[in-house]
């Protein structure tokens, strides 16, 4: 039997995978806070707009949830509880703290429904092409049951352990993609200082052994001197805040973790706080303007 797939959260990701779901004749329903977009999701794609959350649960074998914050995901959750069918499993794609997951999972479990953690990492290129990592905690039948529906949004689909391993996977991801932002902002920078051209650049070091998916991906945003939002200062500023809490649970500070915090709140506080994540190369290029024009001799009238 096909299973029938709901989608809440219709943003940057959340369209894409929807769209995936609907390719793959999974696409039921979808509810977004913002009703038109879901109204016209539903006109492209055939499938029911509701007008309430709780409308959702009795049309869907699964429930996808792609939304901002931990707040959020359990205000979604709440919604759903009094009308959730029993065997329903809700797939939360959104990032997280790795207790909000066990939460949700045990307020669902009480419900007779099931919970599986599956942030995603692959950028809007990945959620509109289908081809997303999903990294996914929770019980593992029901992890088997939603193949379908995993496999319509990502290419590599991985079940980690229990609830909240899904979201400790994901911060993972989190803290390397900071480190990644960091190289490539002073890489950059650095290259333009040295007045070398830009785009040949890009194009010769993507082939090469320091490239990686955001320098192939994200670099021409510096070549354009344009940061669309593919993933937002804002959401990994809050992804790398949960990075923080997690680690110091374990009586840790990560150093890169607290630069690149310090570095957000700077772009926040000028205003780029919904920019791409690659914006943080202003910062690096300030710093080599701010060098020469100190270095630049100052002659008296």
């Amino acid at each position: 039997m096909t299973l029938r797939a709901g989608f809440v959260g219709l943003g940057a990701m959340g369209l894409g995978m929807a769209r995936n779901l609907h390719k793959q004749g999974l696409l039921s329903a979808v509810w977004n806070r913002t009703a038109e977009k879901a109204t016209a999701l539903a006109q492209e794609t055939g499938c029911k707009a509701v007008g309430k959350l709780a409308d959702l649960a009795p049309l869907c074998d699964v429930i996808v949830t792609c939304v901002s914050a931990d707040a959020d995901v359990l205000a979604v959750i709440d919604e759903l509880l009094p009308v959730i069918e029993p065997d329903t499993i809700v797939i939360d794609c959104s990032t997280v703290s790795a207790d909000t997951a066990r939460t949700a999972a045990h307020r669902l479990h009480k419900a007779g429904a099931q919970f599986l953690d599956a942030p995603v990492s692959g950028g809007t290129e990945g959620a509109r092409d289908g081809t997303l990592a999903v990294m996914v905690g929770g019980d593992e039948k029901a992890f088997e049951r939603a193949q379908p529906v995993l496999q319509a949004m990502g290419k590599a689909v991985t079940h980690f352990g229990a609830s909240g391993s899904g979201q400790a996977a994901k911060a993972t991801n989190q803290i390397m993609c900071a480190g990644v932002i960091q190289a490539v902002a002073e890489a950059m920078a650095f290259a333009k200082s040295e007045d070398l051209p830009l785009d040949r650049l890009i194009d010769t070091l993507g082939k090469g052994a320091g490239s990686s998916w955001y320098f192939v991906n994200r670099a021409p945003n510096i070549l354009r001197d344009s940061y669309p939002a593919g993933f937002r200062v804002k959401l990994h500023e809050k992804d790398l805040k949960i990075c923080r809490e997690m680690a110091a649970r374990h009586g840790v500070q990560l150093p890169l973790i607290e630069m690149t915090l310090v570095h957000y709140r700077r772009l926040i506080e000028q205003g780029h706080g919904d920019e791409d994540i690659s914006t943080l190369f202003r910062l690096k290029d300030a710093m080599f303007a701010a060098a020469r024009d100190s270095s630049t001799p100052r002659h008296k009238p």
